[in-house]
């Protein structure tokens, strides 16, 4: 499964070829580390904490990441798709920094 076709252009669209793409691409490197809520991720990350809720809608949406927890106590974890498929993840991330 890995390099899938399918799974290189959706993560292409999600992480260049909309807008926000990048912020959305800093998030899930945060949540690499460790799992985080939405708060600590706008803290750490220097983003409007609305902001980083529709970020977080849109990797949700997309299957990116996975939510546990309930209300303000969410944390957020990538999810087993992004896990599967990290090597395209990681092929986009480079290129993404090389165009910078």
């Amino acid at each position: 499964m890995a390099n899938d076709p399918e799974v290189k252009r959706l993560l292409w669209f999600v992480f260049a070829g909309s807008r926000g793409g990048l912020n959305r691409l800093k998030i899930i490197s945060k949540l690499v580390e460790t799992p985080k809520n939405t708060n600590q991720l706008s803290k750490e990350l220097g983003l409007d904490y609305k902001a980083i809720q529709h970020h977080i809608r849109v990797l949700e949406k997309n299957n990116l990441i996975t939510p546990i927890g309930e209300k303000y106590g969410i944390a957020f974890f990538i999810s087993t798709f992004l896990q599967v498929n990290m090597e395209t993840f990681d092929d986009i991330a480079k290129k993404l920094d090389k165009s910078k």
